[in-house]
């Protein structure tokens, strides 16, 4: 019914998994589990081989989640250091009950059972010490293993749960005001004690987040930021560590651009860009032709939340910009595209806080409006600037000195982050850069105050979550999101009624507006995407808008049905007209750059396009609220 192949058509099963990027944590590493022992820096760790213990450098950006329930190997699932003796003894042990056996080829299972009777313990048992120590060929391969968390399981003791909890009562709570890496070590240190289970770093983490934020400043002696909370002022932001805050606005650039063909002026681009409150780092950005939106926003975020390292070399700059992990608050104004229903959705499955700017209260978000100025300072020295007014830009001819294509801007914008990054900032008294990295390994003066924060595992999966979203019922002849789409995975769910209502049931569906060719389905039933193609054609680099004008366009033709080989030629002889026009008309010469642009189908999770198309690892998707097209919240999922 379609003529994509089924391999474009093929399920998308999304993968929430995270890369935990702190020691005790398990990672994949080359098809091996490691254990990572000490990260060396934001590139590197230390990890040993749960199986042979080898211990092994590892780049940080070839780590992958360990998602399976059971781990197995002498050096698995515990702290190297807190091996007693009670383990060695153990270990011992069981050599000595497999020792007479080893080197025995061909032995009876006569002689075995009769060692495993002496033992005391099950035949089976002894030949799987053997096996372990065949495998291994090390004593350490007989030490007791502590099995892994398995679901269904609580994770932590309610002991152990109960110590985290007087211990934020008793310490973190204080006028001390102790960090997130001091109150773990006091939970360390009140759970040895106790010989209990120590938890690990980023579950204390977690609990101290749940702590009401008026209830955290209060009992840490901010009783003035407790009570205007609601109230902020410019720099009064209160944060204690990396991405607890995150600003976010959009700026017009001082700049005019020329497109790719003929170099001629098209007009401003649009940044969006996102920083770090306690840092001042600039966490990601996104540039675009087109004004602010909520596709925008979430490019931003996504971009903002995703390692950096491929997109640093997409647009040939050699340097690093540490930057990744989740924000805890992200904070914007009242815009539209910030308060969009899809972005909320998504912060609310991701747990990240939404907080918007008091009404009347232009003087909330100094942080990102200053870190603005400084963009747009650089911007006037730019070749083709606009400047700030008239008056400033005198008789400069900003069209005519326009010089950069939106990809060499770019480019050029990625260096002028990298420069901010590392350049003094008066405020902190040091680089951003500096005040990041001491953050997470501490410096001469201070110690860290929290683990390097969790890398997404599956860049796509996690971009898939942020773009916008509505519900669709599904009929025979597939789904109407302006175009018409169908795939087999669609079939099982036409005319599905919903029984709640008696009416027709509603699906969701995502979509990026720049493309016009795809839509994703989520099956509620399998719990995960399918991409649904475009019925009847494919229509490179357009987007939704100019699709839904050529079918306007058609319509005032007088024809009422969709012709689709109408639109085709229709949108064809649109672009023909702008390519003729480009080299006269600014507007045209915009279109085609954006055009161009958006063929490309490069995103924050995606610098190779290719990236988006290939299957990824399931997990199960957790019960949250759903955004309908109206102004309210629907069912759940």
């Amino acid at each position: 019914m379609n003529n994509l192949s089924s391999e474009a058509v093929r399920g998308t099963k999304l993968d929430r998994s995270v890369v935990n990027v702190l020691p005790g944590a398990l990672v994949c590493y080359q098809k091996e589990t490691f254990r990572i022992t000490q990260v060396l820096d934001f590139q590197s760790v230390l990890g040993i081989n749960v199986e042979s213990g080898r211990a092994s450098v590892m780049p940080i950006a070839d780590l992958k989640p360990f998602l399976g329930n059971k781990i197995r190997g002498a050096y698995a699932d515990y702290d190297l250091e807190e091996l007693g003796a009670e383990q060695w003894a153990a270990a011992q042990k069981r050599y000595a009950v497999i020792s007479p056996l080893l080197g025995i080829e061909g032995h009876s299972r006569s002689v075995v059972e009769r060692h495993a009777q002496e033992a005391g313990v099950d035949p089976v048992t002894v030949y799987r010490w053997m096996r372990r120590y065949k495998e291994q060929g090390d004593i350490t391969a007989l030490i007791p293993i502590k099995r892994g968390w398995s679901r269904g399981r609580p994770r932590i003791s309610e002991e152990v749960e109960a110590v985290i909890a007087e211990t934020l009562k008793e310490y973190y709570l204080t006028e001390q005001k102790p960090n997130a890496k001091a109150t773990f070590e006091e939970v360390r240190t009140r759970c040895k004690k106790l010989k209990l289970r120590v938890p690990n770093i980023t579950t204390v983490q977690a609990r101290i987040r749940k702590i009401p934020d008026h209830i955290r400043l209060r009992k840490r002696g901010d009783k003035e930021l407790a009570g205007n909370k609601y109230e902020p002022r410019p720099g009064g932001l209160h944060t204690e560590y990396p991405l607890q805050i995150v600003q976010i606005d959009h700026t017009p650039m001082d700049v005019i651009l020329v497109d790719d063909i003929h170099r001629r002026p098209i007009g401003r681009p649009w940044l969006t860009l996102a920083i770090c409150v306690y840092t001042r780092m600039v966490t990601g950005y996104y540039l675009s032709m087109d004004a602010p939106s909520a596709v925008s926003v979430a490019m931003c975020v996504v971009h903002s939340i995703l390692p950096k390292e491929q997109w640093l070399a997409l647009h040939n700059v050699a340097a690093k910009w540490p930057v990744w992990g989740k924000m805890g608050t992200l904070h914007s104004d009242n815009g539209a595209d910030f308060r969009s229903h899809s972005l909320i959705q998504s912060c609310i499955l991701h747990e990240i806080k939404r907080e918007f700017r008091p009404k009347k209260k232009p003087h909330w978000g100094g942080h990102i409006e200053r870190l603005m100025g400084t963009f747009a300072g650089m911007a006037k020295r730019d070749k083709g600037a606009t400047f700030s007014n008239p008056q400033e830009r005198s008789e400069y001819n900003s069209e005519k000195k326009a010089t950069y294509t939106f990809a060499e801007y770019e480019e050029r914008l990625v260096k002028n982050i990298i420069i901010y990054n590392n350049k003094y900032h008066e405020e902190l008294d040091c680089a951003p850069i500096k005040k990041w990295d001491a953050a997470f390994f501490g410096d001469k003066e201070t110690n860290p105050l929290l683990p390097l924060p969790p890398r997404v595992a599956d860049p796509w999966a996690f971009q898939l979550d942020f773009l916008p979203s509505s519900r669709r019922t599904i009929r025979p002849d597939g789904v109407e999101m302006d175009a018409m789409y169908y795939a087999e995975a669609l079939r099982p769910y036409v005319g599905t009624i919903d029984p709640a209502t008696g009416n027709p049931r509603k699906f969701l569906f995502r979509r990026d507006p720049r493309d016009i060719n795809r839509i994703w389905f989520f099956d509620p039933g399998l719990r995960e995407y399918f991409e649904i193609p475009i019925l009847r054609g494919r229509y490179a680099g357009t987007t939704v808008a100019e699709y839904v004008a050529a079918k306007k366009k058609a319509k005032q033709m007088g024809r009422d049905a969709v012709d689709h080989e109408l639109l085709e030629r229709l949108i064809e002889e649109n672009r023909q007209q702008e390519l003729e026009a480009a080299a006269r008309t600014k507007a045209a010469r915009k279109n085609t750059q954006k055009r161009t642009n958006n063929a490309k189908q490069t995103t924050p999770a995606a610098p190779n396009p290719a990236v988006s198309s290939q299957p990824v690892k399931p997990v199960d998707i957790p019960e949250l609220l759903s955004i309908n097209d109206v102004d309210t919240f629907g069912d759940v999922w």
